[in-house]
């Protein structure tokens, strides 16, 4: 069994510095939400036979950035392919608001804002449920994502409170095209200037993201 992958304050920084760097902003409210939905700078949870998302999640909070999902249905696809059962995706993107009024029923929540503010934010990460995974496929995900943390294309952090991998994929991982809609877009995550802010971690004593 790979050890657990720890979260940390250096990683949460590291997670906040490389989507500020990709000119990713962070979606303040719901109206600003569906406006970037409508300018496909954000793509549904790529649902399939391999991956499921968390019913109670709100149907506008079931999207993610292109290359986030094209990490998705890689994964899903190779886990379904040795283990024969879906992942399930428990939380992708959040808008400020909603975080905000997530900080006020669960203190351990991450900020809404500043350097350290939660990375669901910006539609880049996702959570996926540990939730029914046997200790076969929590070592086949340690170790995969692992791999892929230590070429750059993802950060990982395991959170136990609410029992999840908490993954924040860049956009070195998608290819190329994966950013086109930001540059159809116009001004909105162009990905030509750094924006916003950031967010915590999932070890046993740190906050959940």
């Amino acid at each position: 069994m790979p050890p657990p992958l720890r979260g940390s304050l250096e990683s949460l920084e590291r997670q906040n510095q490389r989507l500020d760097a990709e000119g990713l902003e962070r979606i303040q409210d719901d109206s600003d939400l569906e406006d970037r939905i409508a300018h496909n700078l954000l793509v549904p949870v790529p649902l399939s036979d391999a991956l499921t998302v968390n019913p109670e999640l709100p149907e506008t909070h079931r999207y993610c950035r292109p290359w986030t999902a094209h990490f998705l249905a890689d994964l899903a696809q190779a886990h379904f392919a040795t283990f024969r059962s879906p992942l399930e995706v428990s939380s992708a993107v959040r808008t400020i608001q909603y975080q905000k009024r997530l900080m006020r029923i669960n203190g351990n929540a991450a900020p809404a804002e500043g350097d350290i503010a939660s990375p669901h934010l910006t539609g880049a990460t996702i959570d996926i449920a540990k939730k029914g995974l046997n200790r076969r496929e929590v070592a086949w995900m340690r170790s995969r994502l692992q791999t892929l943390e230590s070429a750059g294309k993802i950060d990982v952090e395991e959170e136990f409170r609410q029992a999840c991998f908490h993954i924040t994929v860049y956009k070195s991982y998608g290819p190329s095209s994966a950013d086109g809609p930001a540059t159809q877009a116009g001004n909105k995550d162009s990905g030509t200037q750094p924006q916003e802010t950031p967010d915590p971690s999932g070890t046993v004593a740190t906050r959940e993201q």
